[in-house]
């Protein structure tokens, strides 16, 4: 069965709090995940030399989230069970927050047209663990602000936020299936990878395992 727009899981913060991390370990996990998009693009457009980036032009770089994260939507509506996302479709018109610039209206309409599960997980500002890189390239300041303008922009459009707790990985993952898909939270990683590929799915965790999509890339890191 294809997921329903209440499967749709968004992780969500500033940059350096540990998303995609977690992400990724939900993945190795055997539950469908969605990539960032930010990185990705940066990623993409520094190895052919566009214009697509944050520092050369924040309007084509936001149009490009944008189409990412709507694909990565549609992607995840076929999918058998709950998908994870790192961002989604509400981050742009944060990213419009953060800039100090009104959210375009083709933005809004956006947010309307593809909901998530109205719980939505926030993984506060950690400077303990916060690193630059040769995408991230944000101060600490920067990456609070991130955060505080995601959570507004999340609350504006009626979600409920769901803290993440400052912890080692495998507790946030727990954390986060007990909240959001309690049949999974006792499952054994070796067998969710079993159902992923293709095993006999045990009645208890029908539904929670997915597939990856051919465009995320292991390689690919946030935070």
């Amino acid at each position: 069965m294809a997921s329903a727009p209440h499967q749709l899981i968004v992780i969500t913060g500033g940059p350096g709090a540990g998303k995609t991390t977690l992400v990724e370990l939900l993945r190795e996990n055997g539950f469908a995940g969605a990539p960032e998009a930010g990185r990705a693009i940066i990623q993409d457009q520094s190895a052919i030399g566009g214009m697509g980036l944050p520092w050369s032009d924040t309007a084509l770089f936001a149009e490009l989230m944008l189409s990412w994260d709507i694909r990565s939507y549609r992607w995840a509506l076929a999918q058998p069970g709950p998908v994870f996302f790192d961002h989604a479709v509400p981050c742009v018109a944060g990213y419009f927050r953060l800039l100090g610039l009104d959210v375009p209206a083709h933005v809004e309409a956006a947010v309307a047209a593809f909901p998530y599960r109205p719980q939505v997980f926030i993984a506060p500002p950690w400077p303990e663990i916060y690193r630059t890189d040769d995408e991230r390239h944000q101060s600490l300041d920067e990456a609070e602000r991130t955060y505080e303008a995601m959570a507004e922009t999340y609350a504006q459009y009626g979600y409920d936020l769901v803290e993440l707790p400052r912890a080692d990985p495998r507790t946030r993952m727990r954390f986060v299936l007990e909240q959001a898909t309690p049949s999974a939270a006792g499952a054994e990683p070796s067998a969710v990878r079993g159902w992923a590929e293709g095993e006999e799915v045990p009645e208890s965790a029908a539904g929670v395992v997915g597939v990856v999509p051919a465009h995320e890339s292991s390689d690919r890191r946030d935070g």
